[in-house]
């Protein structure tokens, strides 16, 4: 079930009137709703799975109560290890296996010795990724003693399973959604507006903005042997509008969904692409799953608090886990190590905390500085959005290369696809609105909203029905 479908347009109207109208007595019924509503969400995709997600809340939220009882540093030591290895165990068996098994395969065919890995013909299970990660955070945080242990199974099952952000995130912190669900929640009109203009924007992103820019990135992007430089050019540009406008879009909707039911998640997007350098443009894309690293791997490790050479160890460790985590491919490797290589120089000349605060523009020479040091963050994205599309490493190169040896600039009509060219215009529209919204908390809020909120129905109805490119990018990690 997708938030763009028709299923999902009947789905939330009948939980939202369930949840505030028929067992909204008590916060138990109120959970009770959203957890039978989650898992109602997550068997849409494959019920056989539900199991998974069962075996990972019960064994977090035992293992945490252990945790906490344990007596002895052994025995809290003992129940922490166990839950980390059983869930990225699980995680490790559905996602990694067969590209272990395969490069390890081809590793030894190298050598000359031929072999027939065993892999395993299983599907990804949806959303692993994000609700392995939520019960990770929240052992781990049990562990350092950050938080006290959830007793109860059914508050403890929602922070897990809440269906908006099962699948894709934001990856929430038990210190910022458990105190939520443990209280019951009273109506609130003016929340529940915004979570409404927050989800029909992130429904533009997804429909007018992704899935337009994906019928044409893939066109170019399977299709980049006979491509000329230009819409090889194009092909980027339009990838990096349709993954942003993809993720950020589910993100937008999650987060204005959950609006509409008394709950705030974290913010995961903050218009990463008028980023000043690539460590700005990592502060501002993919917020919790940046934060979830630095927290959980980048500090203890030793951040920044250790000597350079160590420093650069720890952001290139980071970076390629980064990588790893979006998908079992060299291709996702390669990104994570092209995004670390960006990171280095700023790092070594101490500059990778420069840019802190909201950029504002008075055209003067400082402001040209800041605008073209958008434009080069922006292009360096592009290329590594390359090898995150690409089939294989070889074909990201290859593509790149054509990019600066075919030195053709000429507009290029695809074979049975619309004129391309055209969404240059829609995406720079996109970008205005996304520069003139930069410091709103929704950018069809303020005046004129009921206008805006119109205006956007009609582009997803119009853009909408041209469109036939429904999945979210995200579901594939």
């Amino acid at each position: 079930m997708f938030f763009n479908s028709l299923s999902f347009a009947v789905f939330l109207p009948i939980v939202f009137v369930l949840y505030w109208f028929v067992f909204n007595k008590t916060k138990s019924t109120q959970n009770a709703v959203l957890i039978v509503a989650s898992y109602y969400f997550y068997s849409c995709w494959d019920w056989r799975f539900l199991f998974l997600l069962v075996f990972s809340t019960f064994l977090d939220y035992y293992t945490g109560i252990r945790i906490e009882k344990a007596k002895t540093e052994v025995g809290q030591k003992f129940w922490f290890w166990l839950s980390i290895s059983i869930n990225l165990g699980f995680l490790g068996i559905f996602k990694y296996y067969n590209f272990f098994a395969d490069s390890f395969s081809e590793l030894l065919n190298g050598f000359g010795l031929q072999t027939s890995p065993l892999l395993l013909n299983v599907v990804l299970p949806v959303g692993i990724s994000f609700y392995t990660f939520h019960g990770l955070s929240y052992v781990i945080d049990i562990y350092l003693k950050r938080i006290k242990a959830e007793y109860n199974f059914v508050d403890y099952s929602l922070f897990v399973s809440y269906f908006p952000l099962l699948v894709a995130g934001p990856i929430e912190r038990a210190t910022h959604l458990l105190p939520q669900v443990k209280v019951k929640r009273s109506f609130d009109y003016q929340k529940a507006k915004e979570g409404i203009y927050q989800f029909v924007w992130g429904l533009v992103k997804k429909v007018v903005i992704a899935d337009t820019c994906a019928t044409y990135a893939n066109a170019i992007f399977d299709n980049y042997e006979s491509m000329n430089s230009l819409s090889l050019l194009l092909g980027a540009v339009y990838f990096a509008f349709q993954i942003y406008g993809d993720f950020s879009g589910y993100s937008d909707m999650a987060l204005g969904m959950s609006k509409l039911f008394g709950i705030d998640l974290l913010r995961n997007f903050n218009y990463p692409y008028f980023s000043r350098d690539i460590a700005e443009f990592w502060r501002r894309w993919h917020i919790s799953l940046s934060s979830w690293f630095r927290d959980y791997l980048y500090i203890p490790l030793g951040g920044s608090n250790v000597g350079m050479a160590m420093k650069i160890r720890n952001t290139f460790v980071i970076f390629l886990v980064s990588g790893f985590w979006h998908g079992a491919n060299w291709t996702f490797i390669a990104w994570g190590f092209i995004n670390a290589l960006y990171f280095l120089p700023l790092l070594l000349l101490k500059k990778n905390r420069s840019n802190m605060e909201t950029v504002f523009l008075y055209w003067n020479w400082n402001s040209f500085k800041v605008v073209l040091s958008m434009i080069s963050t922006f292009s360096l994205t592009c290329l590594a959005w390359v090898f995150f599309r690409a089939k294989s490493i070889g074909d990201a190169f290859d593509y790149i290369g054509r990019i600066f040896t075919d030195q053709r600039f000429l507009p290029q009509y695809l074979e049975n696809e619309r004129y391309n060219y055209e969404i240059a215009l829609l995406t720079g529209i996109f970008v205005v609105v996304e520069w003139n919204s930069r410091t709103q908390v929704e950018p069809i809020s303020g005046r004129y909203s009921s206008f805006k909120l119109a205006l956007c129905i009609v582009a997803i109805v119009a853009l909408g029905t041209y469109s036939d490119y429904k999945e979210f990018i995200y579901f594939q990690f």
